[in-house]
């Protein structure tokens, strides 16, 4: 199980910036050929111009807008004609939503779904089909510990990533000794940009932050490996405590926010 990606052709999406970004250097340092995915083509760019200077023997960048769910499939199977199929597809594209239940609007919840969880799954169809037929391929769904944990003013973000979790498990069941691997990431609480976008309340979690390149080296070693769940950093025993006791997180959680 697991595979080396030494001339392996990747497609990551959310490629511009953050996790994507430290994520495209540490496959190109693997030597992996990359196809990069994001809304920006300018910051893809450099990111592209980044991962080659690691050692990346082929960049190839793909701009869409994840939130067009057509466009998310096209770009998929672009790059699968572009590469001859794709070995590694990786869902890390992502967008915050942070605002309490009673403000929320269903505009909003399905925009979270469709670039949080129903893209993925569009990419993953599009490119399922040839992995199966050559009997392998990995496909890495980037969640979140928000996926594990209710996470205070951000239901729907904690709803598009706990989807997100129970397909790629129920997936990773479903495709068990056809060649198909499936991973799932779990990233904690990690420096990106995305705590501070535009309409969006104020984040629960202000603590210090772990570095992007942590959960980069944790992808790739998560491909090269067998374990499909992997929490980066490893935050696994406060999911154990929440399961044991919701109550108890949730008026924890209240607590603290009306502490600060």
């Amino acid at each position: 199980m697991g595979q080396e990606l030494e001339s392996k052709s990747v497609l990551l999406t959310g490629a511009s910036s953050g996790i994507g970004a430290a994520t495209a250097i540490a496959l190109g340092e693997a030597g992996a050929r990359l196809g990069l995915l994001a809304r920006r083509l300018g910051r893809l760019g450099e990111v592209g111009e980044a991962a080659t200077a690691a050692g990346a023997p082929e960049v190839e960048l793909f701009q869409c807008d994840l939130a067009d769910l057509d466009a998310a499939q096209r770009s998929a199977k672009a790059a699968e004609q572009h590469f001859g199929g794709v070995d590694v597809l990786i869902n890390n594209a992502g967008m915050p939503k942070r605002r309490s239940v009673q403000d929320l609007t269903m505009a909003d919840l399905d925009l979270t779904m469709d670039v949080n969880f129903r893209a993925p799954m569009a990419m993953t169809m599009a490119l399922l089909p040839a992995m199966l037929e050559r009997g392998s391929g990995t496909i890495v769904n980037v969640s979140s510990l928000g996926g594990r944990l209710p996470v205070k003013n951000e239901p729907a973000y904690c709803a598009s990533k706990a989807a997100m979790c129970g397909f790629t498990e129920s997936m990773a069941a479903d495709l068990y000794g056809t060649g198909v691997e499936v991973r799932l990431i779990l990233p904690g609480a990690i420096d990106t940009e995305i705590w501070d976008q535009p309409d969006n309340d104020d984040p629960f979690f202000k603590d210090q932050m772990e570095s992007p390149t942590l959960v980069a080296k944790g992808i790739v070693d998560a491909i090269r490996g067998d374990s499909i769940e992997h929490y980066l950093p490893d935050l696994s025993s406060v999911v154990a405590f929440k399961n044991s006791d919701l109550e108890g997180f949730i008026s924890g959680m209240a607590d603290m926010a009306a502490d600060q």
